[in-house]
């Protein structure tokens, strides 16, 4: 699974996607996440107040990782620098190998 988030509302339905993929629950994600079940429904309807350690927690909880990229870049993707103008984030599962920022699931060395 690779896909490409650019807003709030985006990276909501890629979330709910992969979800109900899995055949869970918002409340069952939640309590992986160790989220409320409310909190999860916001998220996936795009609200753009979601903190970013509450959606990688999600993303954790749904075995998938969070990868930056330049909008022009072809190929595998690359990791470092900072995003700028003309760069997305999007969200992708264990499928690929992708490369390691060296960081756990909780952002730490």
């Amino acid at each position: 699974m690779s896909e490409l988030a650019r807003s709030p509302e985006q990276l909501g339905n890629t979330i709910r996607r992969a979800r109900k993929k899995r055949g869970m629950s918002q409340s069952e994600l939640g309590e992986r996440a160790g989220l409320r079940q409310e909190t999860i429904s916001l998220i996936e309807n795009g609200n753009p107040a979601a903190k970013l350690e509450t959606i990688l927690a999600v993303l954790s909880a749904l075995d998938l990782e969070l990868h930056i990229r330049s909008r022009t870049s072809i190929g595998n993707i690359t990791a470092g620098g900072d995003i700028s103008a003309g760069e997305s984030i999007f969200a992708t599962g264990h499928i690929s190998a992708g490369g390691s920022t060296g960081k756990d699931s909780n952002g730490k060395k």
